[in-house]
């Protein structure tokens, strides 16, 4: 992937910062703006030296100077289930071209052993100077850790050598550019009001882009603050939140005011809002009642788990709905009523529509999506990604939706996996399952589709160390016919329930 634009994209606005400010919280250290700057100068100094080293060539592109089309890998401390084995990280660097790959000293063993195999170039992360560290000690990388704003923001506009059109990022195999990047991290802070006064606490997964784009890119975007936890834990979450607003109503320096998770967080931290004692439970509601914002992404958040969220806390959780290919298009509004059971209207800037198959007369159809965030391309799938849009530049996002009365969308789930067509009717196995969760026996269930001689598809639930009661509102035509008790359903790092893969290994079963 070949760049040759020399144009400087970037605004002086973008680079307004305080550079004393901190940027990032984590592992009890704090790292500021000018602290992380300074160490991305380090890093591309790094590359300019390789650069004059190798005379200004290297074997896959053609200079380190311009970064002309290098892909560059970086390991840094993902979670022990994040890790892959060496086939599959081979594959992704030979796939990808990786012509660099830094990490962290943690995987440095591992990481030297694919970097040699692969034909890429392998360094270590220089380690970044932390506003808590007792002493500064200058290395061969990092010589210049506290310059000045004026000389830091002078070396950015340097280096700020792209096109908006240039490719930027890759989440396997979604190519994002500068320009997709921008587009994003400038809607979610204004459409969400982050500011340089909040405070972000992060257990996301970064190789998810709702961990990557709502939580750390846009929030540093906005000059926020981003705390990170080692892993998400329930009671470090609630203790967080007590030790930032007290019940003495005396607010700390660093109090978080903004939470992002899945549903399946917000369960789990119901639940353990429920086993504290009363003393706890009270402390507990009032910190969160005090944050600014909290949100629910990534899947569907069932209406049960919004309401209990809400009499908890008095925070309605904004949901809102995204992709990789464009990461965020349609959310419930910051301020104003926020819908249950949709995921709110267009952001600005962003347009949707519905693509009704011609047979459909109950106007549910595709979500298709045309945005100055979508993607550029699946990686090295020219025909994937043609075959991706339609005719007039929108987005095919493989996800079935409605809009109602209040022009709010609703997401019914993807096509290939929670719609169901069952005796001829098409029916969400997401709205099924949001039903069943309003039973107070049902803790988690997942309702998909499995192969019927007569009807098509059985609509089938799994329901979690319990049963389905005999009351319930669905139509009968959507009530489970299969019904397994499990103690426990596989969950992805973000909560999610792999479908097709369920399907697979319960087919396999009959």
């Amino acid at each position: 992937m070949e760049t040759t634009c020399s144009t400087n994209c970037l605004k002086d606005s973008q680079f307004h910062f305080t550079s004393d400010r901190v940027a990032i919280k984590a592992n009890g250290k704090s790292y500021s703006y000018g602290q992380l700057t300074s160490s991305a100068l380090t890093i591309s100094k790094l590359f300019h030296k390789e650069d004059t080293k190798n005379g200004g060539e290297t074997r896959k592109y053609g200079g380190f100077s311009s970064l002309q089309g290098a892909r560059v890998g970086i390991v840094a401390k993902p979670s022990a289930e994040f890790l892959y084995p060496e086939a599959e990280l081979l594959y992704v660097m030979n796939n990808s071209d990786i012509s660099v790959l830094l990490s962290t000293e943690d995987h440095s063993k591992t990481m030297k052993t694919i970097a040699a195999k692969s034909d890429a170039r392998f360094h270590l992360i220089p380690p970044v100077v932390n506003s808590t560290s007792e002493t500064i000690t200058h290395n061969q990388f990092q010589d210049d850790s506290f310059e000045g704003e004026d000389k830091l923001l002078g070396k950015i506009r340097h280096c700020s050598v792209f096109c908006a059109d240039d490719p930027a990022l890759i989440v396997y195999t979604i190519v994002h550019t500068h320009k997709s990047i921008n587009s994003q991290v400038r809607m979610l802070s204004e459409a969400w009001e982050y500011t340089a006064a909040d405070h972000f606490l992060h257990c996301l997964p970064l190789h998810h882009v709702h961990g990557l784009f709502n939580a750390l890119f846009a929030p540093l975007y906005a000059r926020s603050s981003v705390e990170f936890l080692p892993k998400f834990s329930v009671s470090e979450i609630w203790r967080r939140w007590r030790e930032s607003y007290p019940l003495n109503d005396e607010k700390t320096n660093d109090s978080i005011t903004v939470f992002t998770g899945v549903p399946t967080m917000y369960t789990r931290l119901i639940q353990g809002y429920e086993a504290m004692d009363q003393e706890t439970k009270e402390s507990s509601a009032f910190a969160a009642q005090k944050l600014r914002l909290m949100m629910s992404g990534s899947s569907a958040l069932p209406r049960p788990v919004m309401h209990q969220w809400e009499s908890i806390t008095g925070h309605r959780l904004l949901e809102r709905y995204g992709m990789t290919e464009f990461v965020m298009a349609i959310s419930n509004p910051l301020r104003g009523a926020r819908k249950a059971g949709t995921v709110g209207k267009p952001l600005p800037g962003v347009e949707a529509k519905i693509e009704r198959d011609e047979n459909d007369a109950d106007g549910v159809g595709e979500i298709c999506i045309k945005s100055p965030s979508l993607f550029k391309e699946y990686w090295n799938l020219p025909q994937v990604t043609k075959e991706s849009f339609t005719e007039d530049g929108y987005f095919k996002t493989g996800d079935a939706g409605r809009v109602d009365e209040d022009g709010h969308y609703v997401i019914l789930g993807r096509t290939s996996a929670d719609i169901m067509k069952v005796g001829g009717y098409k029916l969400s196995a997401l709205e099924i399952e949001s039903t069943l969760l309003e039973h107070p026996t049902v803790a988690e269930c997942c309702v998909l589709g499995l192969p019927d001689k007569d009807y098509g598809e059985a609509v089938t639930a799994i329901i979690m160390n319990s049963a389905v009661g005999p009351k319930t509102s669905l139509l009968l035509g959507s009530l489970p016919t299969r019904l397994l008790i499990w103690e426990s359903l596989p969950r992805n790092a973000m909560g999610k329930v792999n479908k097709k893969e369920l399907k697979k290994s319960l087919d396999h079963q009959e």
